[in-house]
């Protein structure tokens, strides 16, 4: 059984679980899962340990119907284009080229690869874990360019100087896995004037909701206006945050690949990420009637055409969207 929902619902324990959960409020924050709750509650182990095995072939058939039942006449996909009339999803591509030495730093990062075939034009897809390549390094030094962390802070301060939109939020989604949430936030904190929120390792559920706060809530302080306007999240933070009453500007500071080169990457599941990202501010409740999702792209120095290009065309192609999103179902 499935449902389209964080997290997916993958067996008729979980939707038992979830229609018992729908008799109360249950309001939850980022890490404060109601499947954590769930566990630390003790119910999983009731479930996985003693209800199962106790079951009945006959018992099991009846409740895989009733949960059956349950997803025909309860559940529907989210549909919300109704709500989200009068708003408008404006797509920027944010160009910059590379320095000749960050051009030498982009091809010697394909560690694996013969030098002889190392290029600006080089895919994941070329690189072969088995053979010894490293594509993380490659992943890794591309999200670290110079070029990219002051192209991130060109767009947060030309936002920032509009009239109108001075203290408005700034959302920056980057991949953690590749270090690019800590690149991207060093960049920010070197700008004097500018700064940005992130979500540390340390810090506790309390402290991380009460970070995410600042972005969700309008400042009412003096200390609240004095905060930064731009908070730095990692992908795996792409679902289940609402951010839209107080953000229209997104940022993807890297295009998403998850994989180890060759044919191991997944473009549906990585449009599916980015799409849940852009989906934390352009969704039901969001005031502005335009919001602006922007997309770095770095290229090489004589502007060729890099791996951010190439990750766009695959992340954005509209086949790859629709099988994302289930479009067809």
């Amino acid at each position: 059984f499935g449902l389209t929902a964080t997290p997916l619902l993958d067996s008729t324990n979980r939707v038992i679980e979830l229609a018992n959960l729908m008799g109360n409020a249950y309001v939850v924050g980022l890490s404060n899962h109601w499947r954590n709750l769930e566990k630390e509650s003790g119910r999983d182990i009731f479930l996985s340990n003693f209800l199962e095995p106790k079951q009945s072939r006959e018992v099991r058939r009846n409740i895989y119907s009733k949960c059956q039942d349950y997803l025909d006449h309860s559940c529907c996909k989210n549909k919300n284009e109704e709500d989200m009339e009068g708003i408008e999803l404006v797509k920027h591509r944010e160009v910059v080229n590379m320095s000749l030495e960050e051009g030498e730093l982009y091809k010697s990062s394909q560690s694996g690869i013969n030098p002889s075939a190392q290029s600006f034009a080089i895919k994941v897809e070329d690189f072969d874990a088995t053979a010894g390549h490293d594509v993380s390094k490659f992943l890794r030094q591309n999200a670290k360019l110079a070029c990219r962390g002051k192209k991130l802070v060109e767009i947060c301060k030309k936002i920032l100087s509009e009239k109108g939109s001075e203290n408005t939020k700034i959302i920056v989604f980057t991949d953690g896995r590749i270090g690019a949430g800590d690149y991207a936030r060093d960049c920010l904190m070197a700008e004097d004037g500018l700064g940005c929120t992130w979500l540390d390792k340390e810090d506790s559920v309390q402290a991380k909701n009460k970070k995410l706060a600042w972005y969700q809530y309008g400042d009412v302080t003096e200390e609240d206006k004095r905060r930064p306007r731009v908070l730095v999240l990692h992908f795996e933070h792409a679902a289940g945050l609402n951010l839209q009453a107080e953000c229209n500007n997104l940022i993807l500071f890297t295009p998403l690949y998850i994989g180890d080169g060759g044919t191991t990457g997944d473009p549906v599941n990585d449009a599916s990420t980015e799409l849940q990202a852009i989906g934390r501010v352009f969704r039901p409740g969001q005031p502005k009637s335009k919001v602006n999702v922007y997309r770095i792209e770095v290229k090489g120095p004589n502007g060729q055409e890099c791996l951010d290009g190439q990750l766009i065309r695959r992340n954005t192609d509209e086949g790859t969207i629709q099988m994302a999103v289930n479009a067809d179902d």
